[in-house]
């Protein structure tokens, strides 16, 4: 290791003139065999050519971090292929033949894995209709309980000196069309604002947003139709609560639609994919491109 680490070493002058030679190499022509490739590291019977290394160098690197990329990545694969040829011969022939089945198993899987996830994605509907929606939402809602209390709600934070906090309290709690105008004209000087009530957000978001507002008072606070307001040293908060499902009741759908959209996208690939093996076999079979020989006795 030590002999070929002191010729490695020796490599390093021309990893310069390498560096200036690597973008060039696309105009040399395709290389139809080793002995016309140009051999950087060698480490028994095996070589490292400068076309290995083509990708290695990001474009305007300086001459000497490209020296250093070039060296560290040839010591390291001088590393492996050192380390490879005594695992062949400090194993056993059981590992090492168990090894290469795990590695013919590792290749197939990639390969059929790659090329079924591209015919999904070529072929799969992913449209999900309402009514798909509702049908299994209908069926399985009771499987979706909710984990914490969600709200919707609308609120607002104003500076602790805010001066006409009695008008936007009036029009939070109204929010009619000319109330919601009158809120948004003057939005620039609250420092947080929500008016999206149709969105189910989760308990612990809402107190994350509103610090007066904590797991010992959120059932106070929190409750359907209920207006509150808190106060600390950075602000107040005016809260509307539009609506709220409590912990352990079953989610609404519009809060688990996307979670509902993946769980039947799933299924289609899943069933897609068994079909796709079964028509595989049956065409080959077909075809006369598969056949299974019973036993001989």
């Amino acid at each position: 290791m030590h002999q070929f680490m002191q010729h490695i070493n020796k490599l390093v002058f021309l990893l310069g003139i390498l560096y200036g030679t690597l973008t060039l190499s696309s105009c040399q022509g395709v290389f139809v065999s080793d002995k016309d490739k140009v051999a950087i590291a060698r480490v028994g019977e095996n070589f490292l050519y400068k076309e290995d290394i083509q990708d290695l160098i990001p474009k305007n690197t300086t001459k000497e971090d490209s020296t250093t990329l070039v060296t560290n990545y040839i010591n390291n694969w001088a590393s492996k292929q050192l380390l490879m040829s005594k695992s062949k011969v400090n194993l056993s022939e059981e590992q090492l033949a168990e090894f290469d089945r795990l590695v013919a198993n590792y290749k197939t899987d990639l390969y059929t894995g790659a090329y079924k996830e591209a015919l999904v994605q070529k072929e799969q509907d992913t449209v999900i209709t309402n009514e798909e929606l509702n049908a299994f939402y209908q069926k399985e809602k009771e499987n979706f309980k909710l984990n914490e209390r969600i709200v919707r709600v609308r609120y607002v934070e104003l500076p602790p000196q805010f001066l006409n906090k009695s008008a936007v309290i009036e029009k939070l709690k109204g929010f009619t069309e000319k109330d919601r105008m009158y809120l948004d004209s003057i939005s620039v000087q609250f420092r947080k604002v929500n008016f999206n009530d149709s969105v189910w957000v989760e308990a612990s978001r809402l107190k994350s947003e509103i610090p007066p507002l904590t797991s010992d008072n959120e059932q106070q606070y929190l409750k359907k139709a209920q207006f509150f307001e808190m106060q600390d040293s950075l602000g107040v908060y005016l809260t509307k609560v539009v609506d709220m499902i409590d912990k352990n009741q079953p989610a609404p759908l519009q809060y688990i639609t996307p979670t509902i959209k993946r769980v039947l996208l799933n299924r289609r690939r899943l069933e897609y994919l068994r079909k796709l093996e079964v028509d595989i076999i049956d065409e080959a079979i077909k075809n006369k491109e598969f056949e299974t020989y019973e036993k001989q006795e």
